[in-house]
Formats: C-alpha cells, sequence, structure tokens
C-alpha cells in the first residue's frame, strides 16, 4: 500500500500524519525534529512511502536535506500556498 506522511514541525518535536492511498488515516503520532528520529518511526510503517510533506518553516531545510539523502521523496510546502 502506498502511504502519504505529512509533517508539522516544530522545534522539539513533529507531528506525523500517515494516509493511505484511499485517504484513510493510518496511523498519526509525534517524533523528535531530527531526520533520524523521523526515519527510524517512518521505517516502521506497514507500506511504501509514497511522498513526504513538510511543512516550511526554520527547521524544514535541515529535516529536508536528511530526509532526501536517506532516500525519501520529501517535499516542503509554504502553509498559504496549500491551503489554497
Amino acid at each position: 500500500m502506498r502511504l502519504f506522511v505529512g509533517l508539522d514541525v516544530s522545534l522539539e518535536k513533529t507531528a506525523i500524519c500517515v494516509i493511505s492511498e484511499h485517504g484513510k488515516i493510518v496511523r498519526e503520532a509525534q517524533a523528535a525534529s531530527e531526520p533520524e528520529g523521523l526515519m527510524r518511526w517512518m521505517g516502521d510503517l506497514d507500506g511504501t512511502i509514497a511522498a513526504i510533506g513538510l511543512e516550511a518553516g526554520p527547521l524544514s531545510q535541515w529535516l529536508h536535506r536528511g530526509l532526501t539523502q536517506a532516500g525519501l521523496d520529501a517535499v516542503l510546502m509554504e502553509t498559504r500556498q496549500v491551503k489554497g
């Protein structure tokens, strides 16, 4: 099953929401705002991660770089543009 991961990044913790290809919420949680912790958490998912969306913010570029260097398809999103 293809999974889509949304990350709402803050300084200490990142809120995670995983949605199936059918639009159903599969899992929600929080993890430390660091690439290694997020990758470890996502590694336990039952399915294939199709895309990861990160809210643009102070830590987002660092997290984006860490996730993409690990081979994950991560996209930075500006909140105001996504809402529209």
